[in-house]
């Protein structure tokens, strides 16, 4: 792994040295030893991530007290060697790379090993191993070879975990799909403070303030993390995940927290609290070195290639976004919105995407992506009425995207989408205020994990939705995620959802499947 001098030098608090000890780019020395008699340190799972199509990062935390209130896991303030293996089968018996690394307290005892030179388009199983304790079994797999044209790609998206508003049993059956990875779309935690859960479990006072610094971040992610479906479905497929707001504050934008009594209304104050809360949630997500934070930045957004057939392109809609205009919230009214200066994107990350739609040769396009870019109107008439967050909030910008995307010639534009916690199959327009403008892309909206509780199959909103908005095809308001699969003549999704998710052990099923084929962007039922 070659580390720029610029990057090494800009590492942030955590330190460079830890950083490095914690991937693997340096030697894991063994005078490093690992902590003996002080329980299991894997109480936080295992996962992978940003596959690629030689190579994966694998990821564990280590923690003997995952709920300590000082944020530590129980571990003890020094390094610890952990050891590593990879194998073609479960049972280890032809193990293809065996390393360590070592886990430091200044990165909440995490590694991140970015192991290189696998087979493209392969699985592979791997376990960590500290003293004598072992870790549970991860599977994972590479990408396809970009020059390569697999047959088929087979993906899961999800978002909006709220551990407060049920059980995460559609992660069990996430983690029993036949996957190539999963994608997820943010809201991995939620920032608030929880007390008494839908599950109608009282929590321990630790969790009960709101998350601001990095002990109580650590906190919330164990608290999320400690969940066995969660890390079920980590340890059963690679993941790519992206953030959107929860993860530090509610509808932040760029260097401005949500506008209320907090002390951190004062951009200086909310960066010092963004740069707590990238290094958390890099110390648990299996990401690579190059999504380690600098401070309060983070380089998060990326394109990830399988094969010919698709191009993930990976967006982070918070990180430059100019505040939401007029005050956010929702309107009819708010002429703001048609600004051309508001930007989700911010100009350097717009150039890229762009770019990325000139240069890909893949079939699909795919732009992951956290709150839904087709118009959303309540209103059925004359009055167009919309949330100012996602992207009727920056009309503009959404517009020259889409109209990038056609005039580049993009094959087949395909946006997932989270944030919503409800169900959406709709086609994306040039300009959604012209009646008769074309449709570039098609956008699949996926619903939540938990967050919202058990919802309903539909509901008057949805009813309105349908009514105001031509290009929605489709509204289903239950838990759940959308599995999809893609090959060189289609694109299907099914929508997954859980009937309940405030008791446990709910039954999954398919709610609707719509379909995509190629060059013709509609969806349509199957």
């Amino acid at each position: 792994m070659s580390v720029s001098r610029r990057r090494f030098l800009g590492l942030g608090g955590a330190g460079s040295a830890a950083v490095l000890l914690g991937t693997g780019a340096w030697d894991a020395s063994t005078t490093y030893a690992a902590p003996s008699g002080t329980g299991n340190p894997f109480t936080l799972g295992v996962g992978s991530g940003d596959p690629a199509y030689d190579g994966v990062v694998l990821w564990t935390r280590l923690a003997t007290d995952p709920y300590a209130v000082d944020g530590k896991g129980g571990m003890p303030a020094r390094p610890v060697r952990v050891e590593y293996e990879l194998a073609y089968d479960e049972n280890f018996r032809h193990i293809v790379r065996r390393s360590s690394v070592v886990a430091t307290p200044e990165l909440g005892h995490s590694v991140h090993p970015e192991v290189r030179g696998l087979l493209p388009d392969h699985v592979y199983y791997y376990r960590f191993r500290t003293g004598h304790e072992v870790s549970p079994i991860g599977r994972t797999r590479t990408t396809p070879h970009p020059f390569t044209s697999p047959r088929d790609l087979r993906f899961a998206f999800a978002s909006c975990n709220a551990w407060q508003d049920g059980y995460f049993t559609a992660y069990d059956h996430m983690a029993d799909e036949d996957l190539d990875l999963v994608v997820h779309l943010g809201d991995y935690i939620y920032e608030s403070g929880v007390k008494t859960n839908k599950r109608g479990v009282t929590t321990d006072p630790r969790f009960h303030t709101e998350t601001f610094d990095l002990a109580r971040y650590r906190l919330q992610y164990a608290l999320y993390k400690t969940e066995a479906p969660l890390q079920a479905a980590h340890a059963a497929h690679p993941w790519i995940h992206t953030f959107d707001d929860h993860e530090v504050e509610n509808n932040w934008a760029g260097d401005l927290s949500q506008a209320d009594t907090e002390p951190d209304q004062d951009p200086a104050v909310f960066r010092a609290r963004r740069a707590q809360a990238f290094q958390a949630l890099y110390e648990n997500m299996p990401l690579r070195h190059a999504q380690m934070p600098a401070g309060p930045d983070i380089r998060y957004h990326r394109r990830l290639p399988y094969g010919r057939l698709a191009d993930f392109t990976i967006l982070d809609t918070r990180q430059y976004r100019t505040d939401q205009p007029c005050g956010d919230g929702d309107s009819s009214t708010c002429d703001d919105r048609f600004n051309p200066d508001n930007t989700m994107l911010g100009g350097k990350q717009r150039a890229w995407l762009l770019d990325g739609f000139r240069k890909s040769h893949a079939r699909w396009q795919v732009i992951s992506n956290q709150t839904p870019m087709g118009q959303t109107d309540w209103t059925p008439g004359p009055e167009t009425h919309v949330w100012l967050d996602p992207w009727d909030g920056y009309v503009a910008e959404r517009n020259k995207v889409l109209a990038a995307a056609q005039d580049s010639g993009v094959r087949n534009l395909v946006v997932i989408t989270g944030d919503r916690h409800q169900n959406y199959a709709l086609e994306l327009k040039r300009d959604f205020a012209n009646p008769d403008s074309s449709t570039v892309g098609t956008e699949f909206v996926g619903t939540s994990i938990t967050s919202g509780g058990d919802g309903a199959d539909t509901t008057e909103q949805g009813q309105q939705f349908l009514a105001a908005n031509p290009h929605l095809k489709f509204f289903n308001n239950q838990r759940g995620y959308v599995r999809v699969t893609v090959n060189e003549k289609q694109w299907r999704s099914d929508f997954r959802v859980v009937p309940y998710v405030q008791t446990p052990d709910a039954p999954i099923s398919t709610r609707a499947t719509y379909v995509v084929e190629d060059r013709k962007p509609h969806v349509h039922q199957a």
